[in-house]
């Protein structure tokens, strides 16, 4: 199960630390944020403990309602419970039972500087994308003319040669040999680079190469949603390759279909203009453009014209 530790949320988000130091290192599995309302009224039986704790103004202000005897006694249960982590949004002054109680259950209590819907916002997107299940592709990820392009095949047909020409005419890098995928929603599919591999392109015959160095902080990007698929593959004499474009091939990552494109790889053919071309009109078909279903639009058109020009 992938799970992510309290301290690089802290890190990641800017939170301040107030209390808890000794449960920075627990980790947490669930992307969902509890916001509790009933729970702080006494009422636990749908609590769940994995989830990080967020209190903004309206839980602050409905808990201070009670004694504090009683606010203790349910602030106590709650922490029994060993959640992740308590965080207070920036309006909310934090009672020192709750410092109290957070060192004393080993609970970190984190304030951040935003108002609580701007954070809860914040913390589901991150949370989401740090624990979404992952998906290891050998390949190359480029972001050309904003389409996210994978480029995959076996290993020593070129994607690194390829994607290092298309950096050169100014496409983006995002991760080059190993490609990270993660399903954000149904049809959306991001992509990333492990972190240790971030902007960094291996060309054999060279070696490793910083495309930040090289090219500027421009040439590389962080993540991008993958909206194509390009195979290559070594020329088959004996094989089919659709020619007009009307062959819909797609692949499958999680629960997404994403369009596929096949470009057999022969010397004299340039591969990285082939990649380009091939997003560019991917690009157009996302737009409602698709040159192979208007040309043959056409020619149907003409053939019937002529046929009526024949009867006459």
């Amino acid at each position: 199960m992938n799970g992510i530790k309290v301290i690089h949320l802290v890190k990641d988000n800017q939170l301040e630390i107030l209390a808890g130091h000794q449960g920075l290192e627990n980790f947490i599995y669930e992307d969902m944020i509890s916001r509790p309302g009933i729970e702080l009224a006494g009422f636990m039986d749908f609590f769940d403990s994995k989830r990080v704790i967020l209190i903004g103004s309206k839980e602050n202000s409905f808990s201070n309602l009670f004694s504090e005897v009683i606010q203790e006694e349910r602030i106590r249960d709650i922490f029994g419970h060993k959640p992740p982590a308590v965080i207070f949004s920036v309006n909310v002054e934090v009672s020192p039972l709750y410092i109290r109680l957070g060192n004393e259950y080993g609970v970190p209590i984190l304030k951040s500087n935003l108002r609580t819907t701007a954070l809860n916002s914040k913390l589901y997107s991150y949370l989401q994308e740090k624990l979404a299940e992952r998906q290891t592709v050998h390949g190359v990820l480029l972001d050309i003319g904003g389409l996210g392009t994978l480029i995959i095949g076996k290993s020593g047909i070129g994607k690194s040669e390829t994607a290092l020409e298309l950096i050169k005419r100014g496409h983006i890098l995002i991760s080059d040999d190993r490609v990270d995928v993660y399903q954000k929603d149904v049809g959306i599919l991001i992509g990333q680079a492990p972190k240790i591999l971030e902007r960094y392109l291996e060309i054999r015959g060279i070696g490793i190469v910083d495309v930040v160095s090289m090219f500027g902080v421009g040439a590389y990007r962080e993540t991008k949603k993958i909206r194509l698929v390009v195979e290559l593959e070594k020329w088959e004499e004996n094989k089919y390759y659709d020619r007009l474009g009307l062959d819909l091939e797609t692949t499958k990552y999680f629960d997404t279909e994403i369009p596929k494109v096949v470009i057999p790889v022969l010397p004299g053919r340039n591969v990285a203009t082939l990649v380009e071309s091939a997003a560019m009109n991917e690009k157009l078909k996302y737009m409602g453009y698709h040159a192979a279903f208007n040309l043959t639009r056409e020619i149907t058109r003409h053939m019937k014209k002529s046929e009526e020009n024949d009867r006459e």
